[in-house]
């Protein structure tokens, strides 16, 4: 009887521990937390001391010094600056990382525009290319630029950098227009002036830009706007021996050939004689460049700063034209269209050169009046 009793007492023992086992919640036993404490503490020391996984040496390095992975500093040790104040850094032709040099901390939009308005030499020195040592092959000589070449280079560099140029070309008949010119030449002469194609052009042009007016606008990214402009100034580019000079015909939609033919003759003399003023250059909306007396089929001109358009004038030739069912001589004049693709699209400058294409074959088309 006792085996029995110790026996059924064992059997109750391990039914209670089996009972225990699958039920926990009842288990009236509380963890050890002092040990559970201890494990977290081991696992986080752990952690701490390990690498980081997937990291390279620099990243880490440029974690500790505030850098992000692209080398710039969140804490105003690199180059920070919105996508605003970047756009305008490119417009302007400024470099960040030399602006960079100057100031600390965050760059701002003031800053740039600060920094555009130096003549930095260092600007132009980052700007140029790496010369070689030429006195290695033979002799060499060094002149100093003149103020309109420095002037020169400095805006068409900005120009080039700022403005995405595309190029317009397109072919003109000018020989019925040659006829005009020459039936009307006495009275430009009385005035003291030449009607040349570049005059008729100029006059051509001044009607369009009536008719297209974004051709006589200006981009202003800073302020995200179109500066459309109420009077027609038109810029004649006038090559002298110390360099370009671009003077201004003013109020060019309200001349006629003949006014405009008289005005050119004067500014051209004076821009070789060194006698334009500031007030002659300045004010053009719309440029025109006629390398026809020198030569060339075509060229692509540069957009001058705070225009949108440029329209280069090449020598004119004889070609066989089909008219009439049969082949004729005719004398054609090729033209070459630069413009700011930010505010003109290629249908505007299609149709823009279009335009001046068929005026030069029918000068009435233009209203000349002469």
């Amino acid at each position: 009887e006792e085996e029995d009793e110790d026996s059924e007492e064992k059997q109750s023992g391990k039914k209670k521990k089996k009972i225990k086992e699958e039920n926990p919640e009842d288990n009236d036993e509380e963890p050890e937390e002092d040990d559970a404490d201890e494990n977290q503490d081991d696992k986080k020391s752990s952690k701490k001391d390990e690498p980081e996984a997937g990291k390279t040496s620099e990243e880490k390095e440029n974690k500790k010094s505030g850098k992000s992975s692209s080398g710039e500093s969140s804490t105003g040790a690199g180059i920070q600056a919105s996508p605003g104040t970047r756009r305008l850094a490119r417009e302007l032709g400024v470099d960040l990382t030399e602006l960079a040099e100057e100031i600390s901390g965050r760059v701002s939009e003031k800053d740039v525009k600060e920094f555009a308005k130096k003549d930095s030499p260092k600007s132009t020195r980052s700007a140029s290319i790496s010369l070689p040592d030429f006195e290695k092959w033979g002799s060499v000589e060094r002149k100093p630029l003149n103020n309109i070449r420095k002037a020169t280079a400095k805006n068409v560099t900005a120009s080039w950098q700022s403005v995405p140029h595309v190029f317009q070309f397109d072919e003109a008949d000018i020989t019925d227009i040659q006829q005009y010119l020459e039936t009307n030449q006495d009275k430009a002469e009385k005035a003291g002036g030449k009607l040349t194609i570049t005059a008729l052009l100029t006059k051509i042009v001044a009607s369009a830009l009536v008719r297209f007016p974004k051709f006589n606008a200006s981009i202003d990214m800073e302020n995200e706007e179109m500066i459309l402009k109420n009077y027609v100034n038109i810029g004649i580019a006038v090559a002298t021996e110390k360099g370009l000079l671009v003077p201004v015909i003013k109020d060019a939609d309200k001349k006629s050939i003949i006014e405009i033919a008289t005005e050119l003759t004067n500014i051209a003399e004076k821009a070789r004689d060194g006698k334009l003023s500031k007030e002659d250059m300045e004010g053009a909306n719309f440029s025109i460049s006629n390398l026809g007396g020198i030569g060339g089929t075509n060229f692509t001109p540069i957009v001058p700063a705070s225009q949108v358009a440029i329209l280069g004038i090449s020598r004119s030739a004889k070609k066989p034209v089909y008219v009439d069912d049969e082949f004729k001589p005719r004398e054609i004049l090729p033209l070459s269209l630069s413009y700011d693709h930010r505010l003109i699209d290629g249908a505007d400058g299609a149709a823009f050169i279009n335009w001046i294409t068929q005026a030069l074959e029918d000068p009435y088309k233009a209203l000349l009046g002469a």
